[in-house]
């Protein structure tokens, strides 16, 4: 090539580190926007969220912000996208490992690893998955297509010995994806330097199961448990309150807080707008009671569990497994917790508290267990935290194996914490 009358090759080569300056200002710019953003969309969900208040806490006026994202569909979706990036980057690096137990083990050192490093400021805050079905298409379609692929990426964790059928390695899949996820909700409970030590714990619950014998598990007799039958039809409309409660948790299980509009909900029952307001004032108060209604499902289960059974093992499996059935049942499911960030910040507190408390009750059944030698030996509260995230969870099986029976959400989804991830089908 020749040199341009008063230029030398020295100067000639000088222009492409000028556009790399340019091109690292504006990443180091996106990044910083797509870490404040994040912690944004994990505290007050995509309702809360505008692009104004991001710009505001980066320090840019909102027409800044809008030179990278135009709207914050597009500031969600990338968000997401580089969370999803992030973990499939801790998955390939699991894979390397030989076994199914180190892939395991690997994967969820990585992922508090990961935590770790937002934890001490290394790197920016991700967002969590709690919302990544909430995004209308056409950014929903990517970043369902980017999780589905993280999803089969995770799936070669897992045996592929003919014995294990799609959906055993689906919901199992599903199980190891979920307590991952929620890993994020319980770790800063640690030093972010004993998060290593935390991950290796929860692989160890995971791969060896609750069970002190697994060889021994059965499925458990399921008591009659009048908390998880759908409510019988009464004259004073109390079954169509309930009936918008069902589709209402659903909607928002399914879409988010957004996506479960007034007009979805009333016409997911064929019903009107103006029926929806005959029963309720506000579509808040409608999630309110949507997670009034879940809790006391729940605690209702776990309380017949401890009048009908005797030991805490048996008050465990019972009541979990009762709870995944119920997930799946026509009278399910409950509201997924990740729907606190729908509610106002004032109105959180009462569901975080009770949430904990339910969950510290599956702790006293494992402390139990642990007494009378029915579970081994492991950080009970540690271990409630998993159980709780499964049955949090068991609501979304589904979209991982479409044609899962109440009858198979045991076996396939809930077995596996009980007598380890890895054991046959």
């Amino acid at each position: 090539m020749s040199t341009a009358p008063g230029q030398t090759p020295q100067h000639r080569v000088a222009a492409p580190p000028t556009a790399n300056r340019t091109t690292d200002r504006f990443q180091v710019k996106r990044e910083a926007i797509l870490a404040v953003a994040a912690e944004e969309f994990n505290r007050h969900g995509l309702k809360g969220v505008t692009l104004a208040s991001v710009a505001e806490r980066v320090g840019l006026q909102k027409a800044s912000v809008s030179y990278y994202h135009r709207r914050k569909e597009d500031l969600a979706a990338d968000c997401m996208l580089q969370a999803i990036a992030a973990m499939q980057g801790v998955v390939q690096a699991a894979l390397t490992q030989p076994s199914p137990a180190q892939r395991i083990h690997a994967f969820l050192r990585g992922q508090a690893a990961l935590l770790a490093d937002m934890a001490t400021g290394r790197r920016g805050a991700l967002v969590s998955f709690q919302e990544v079905r909430a995004l209308a298409p056409p950014h929903g379609d990517r970043v369902a297509e980017a999780y589905n692929s993280l999803f089969r990426s995770l799936r070669q964790c897992l045996p592929s010995d003919p014995g294990w059928q799609h959906a055993h390695r689906n919901a199992r899949t599903h199980l190891l994806q979920t307590l991952a996820n929620g890993m994020h909700t319980w770790i800063d409970r640690y030093e972010p330097d004993d998060y290593g030590h935390a991950a290796d714990a929860l692989a160890d619950l995971l791969l060896g199961g609750l069970a002190a014998q697994p060889q021994a598990w059965r499925a458990p007799a399921m008591p009659e448990l009048p908390a998880l039958r759908a409510a019988p039809a009464q004259a004073d409309g109390s079954e169509v309150r309930e009936a918008f409660l069902r589709a209402a948790t659903a909607l928002v299980n399914e879409q988010g807080f957004r996506g479960a509009s007034v007009s979805a909900i009333s016409a997911r029952l064929h019903l009107t707008k103006g029926s929806f307001y005959h029963h309720h004032a506000s579509k808040d108060e409608l999630i309110a009671q949507c997670f009034a209604r879940s809790f006391d499902v729940i605690r209702q289960t776990q309380l017949q569990a401890m009048a009908q059974t005797p030991s805490g093992w048996e008050r465990l499996v019972t009541s979990t497994c009762a709870l995944v059935r119920f997930q799946l049942s026509e009278a399910g499911p409950l509201l997924r917790s990740s729907a606190r960030s729908a509610l106002a910040e004032g109105a959180r507190h009462d569901p975080i508290q009770r949430g904990n408390q339910l969950t510290e009750r599956f702790g006293l059944f494992i402390v139990d267990g642990m007494r009378e030698g029915a579970i081994r030996p492991v950080d009970a509260s540690l271990a409630a935290q998993q159980v709780a995230a499964m049955v949090n969870a068991a609501a979304s099986l589904r979209n991982w194996v479409g044609d899962v029976g109440v009858d198979d959400a045991v076996p396939l989804y809930a077995q596996p914490l009980f007598t380890g991830i890895l054991t046959p089908p």
